[in-house]
């Protein structure tokens, strides 16, 4: 019956006590995906994802806050849009709830607007894309 190497995958001699291609003992794990050789992640969100869950405006703020993805840039960016995003969404909904029939006339079209801008951002993310807002990516990049 073939043996392989829990660490690398590759294939080993039955009396072997040490992996040829690897050198690890045999056994013995690297902590990571058996057959890949890389490290695992400890919990940590992949970036994509990461990025994705910003466009969830409560999310930006703790991907800013909390350790691996403070430093990742591609995370930063999305959050860092993500939040100017829901400022903009705040500051439009101020404005049109100030002039009296078209404001709120409009105020739909501008919630849907937010809405599709957010979804489009996160799918972006999603797909390992740094996809900008006209303005707001702009002030995002900045940020970054």
């Amino acid at each position: 019956m073939a043996r392989f190497c829990e660490s690398c995958g590759k294939e080993m001699p039955d009396a072997a006590a040490f992996c040829p291609s690897c050198g690890k003992a045999a056994g013995q794990t690297d902590a990571g995906n058996p057959g890949t050789g890389q490290a695992e992640q400890s919990a940590a969100l992949p970036s994509n994802l990461a990025g994705a869950l910003a466009y969830l405006w409560i999310m930006a703020i703790i991907f800013l806050l909390l350790e691996p993805y403070n430093k990742d840039k591609f995370v930063r960016f999305h959050s860092f849009q993500a939040l100017f995003l829901g400022l903009a969404s705040i500051a439009g909904h101020i404005v049109l709830t100030v002039i009296p029939v078209p404001g709120w006339a409009l105020m739909p079209l501008w919630s849907l607007l937010i809405v599709v801008l957010a979804v489009v951002g996160a799918v972006k993310a999603y797909q390992n894309q740094t996809w900008r807002i006209p303005v707001i990516g702009d002030f995002a990049e900045k940020q970054v």
